[in-house]
């Protein structure tokens, strides 16, 4: 009887990990974007990581340098921050039944 269950158990394990690893790749592809200066610069990057494009508006370049490295800065901050909330949406089904400790999250 506990063999059995340990084989279920294993089998659910390998289908959550198959069923994560699409997840993942999914979201590879997924564009979110990150504005800072009242959009007058936008970062578009993927879940994964990847900047795609950055938009400058043409205000911004007449700016002193520190001024536009700060909002290019705060614009990928900004874009990080939307694909980690794109992610964990899309990636909370895998853990809802797992029971964690409030806070703890797994690695995507």
């Amino acid at each position: 009887m506990m063999k059995g269950g340990l084989a279920g158990m294993m089998k659910q394990a390998q289908q959550m990990q198959h069923n994560m690893k699409k997840a993942q790749s999914e979201l590879a592809t997924i564009e979110v974007e990150g504005q800072a200066g009242s959009g007058m610069v936008k970062v578009i990057m993927t879940c994964a990581h990847e900047v795609r494009r950055v938009l400058l508006d043409n205000s911004v370049l007449t700016d002193d340098k520190e001024m536009l490295e700060d909002l290019i800065v705060a614009a990928m901050n900004d874009a990080v921050k939307q694909a980690a909330a794109v992610s964990q949406q899309k990636m909370s089904g895998f853990t809802a039944g797992m029971n964690l400790p409030p806070g703890m999250n797994l690695p995507f």
